[in-house]
């Protein structure tokens, strides 16, 4: 409870809790909003708390299970925020401009990836060299535009589990392709959009730099913590495996002894008896009788 209530404070002296004027707002806000004043929709801090917490436990057991998270934010206030959070986690994101098919067309874009990645590797290797002044110039222009615009998703080599927007009416393309391909939204709302658009809507203030920040930050924290988790989780299997490995070795060593003890038992046995037999053997030889045949007629 008083977690609850420490980050409620936090939330409330980061201006969370004010929506968009009243002639501007979705009836089906209606849920979250707490109050009216001077013409603008306050957002009740409860339900944004709660909701919070709910997104965030959703968030950390998918990055436990190793799968990406997307962080969507192209509004002004909320690019670098958004981009240092999930940089810190090491998750995919896009802050500059959402490209129409990122996600429905996206062996289209990986082919763009790939190709500012070559383009890099040659400027960085000496392969342009070769090229004129003007070439490499002309390619220097094109790796950074699209590492502009594609450096958040370099390293996502295949479609994210889940979706964080910043603004979910700002972000409307993005929320219809995740939704086209049943990816999971998680979104900040406020009191102008649908918050059915999303799996999980936190109810918040998109528009103020802390807002988004402390709500950002929250996110990333829970999904550092699931990572955490996940590593701690890979290291105790392998320490397990390590011990297991070792249990086995220690017994097949045992029973390679055991198997060399039993050859060495059952020689030693067979010489004894040879010894015996040959013993038997080398006594006095057998007399042979010799073979008398009896006349024929008596």
């Amino acid at each position: 409870m008083e977690n609850n209530t420490s980050l409620q404070q936090q939330l409330l002296e980061a201006g969370v809790h004010f929506g968009h004027l009243r002639k501007k707002w979705n009836p089906k806000m209606l849920p979250y909003i707490f109050a009216e004043k001077k013409g603008i929709h306050i957002i009740d801090l409860n339900k944004t708390v709660d909701s919070l917490q709910e997104a965030a436990a959703a968030m950390k057991q998918i990055a436990k299970s190793g799968k990406k998270i997307m962080f969507v934010a192209t509004k002004k206030q909320a690019k670098e925020i958004v981009s240092d959070c999930a940089k810190k986690v090491n998750m995919p994101f896009a802050t500059e401009r959402w490209l129409g098919g990122m996600l429905t067309n996206f062996n289209t874009v990986r082919k763009s990836v790939k190709k500012m990645q070559s383009i890099e590797k040659m400027l960085n290797d000496g392969s342009a060299d070769s090229l004129t002044k003007k070439e490499r110039l002309t390619l220097s222009r094109d790796k950074d535009k699209m590492e502009k615009v594609l450096g958040g998703i370099a390293q996502l080599s295949r479609l994210p589990a889940a979706l964080f927007l910043v603004d979910i009416g700002h972000e409307h393309i993005a929320l219809a392709e995740a939704k086209r391909l049943g990816i999971t939204t998680f979104g900040v709302v406020d009191t102008n959009c649908d918050p059915n658009k999303v799996d999980f809507a936190i109810p918040a203030n998109d528009d103020a730099t802390k807002s988004i920040a402390i709500i950002t930050n929250y996110i990333t924290a829970a999904i550092a913590e699931g990572l955490a988790e996940r590593q701690a989780s890979k290291d105790e299997d392998d320490s397990q495996e390590d011990a297991n490995n070792e249990n086995e070795a220690k017994a097949r060593r045992l029973e390679q002894e055991a198997q060399a003890e039993g050859g060495r038992g059952r020689r030693g046995g067979r010489s004894n008896s040879d010894n015996t037999s040959g013993g038997g053997q080398g006594g006095a030889p057998k007399r042979r009788v010799p073979n008398s045949r009896r006349p024929a007629g008596k």
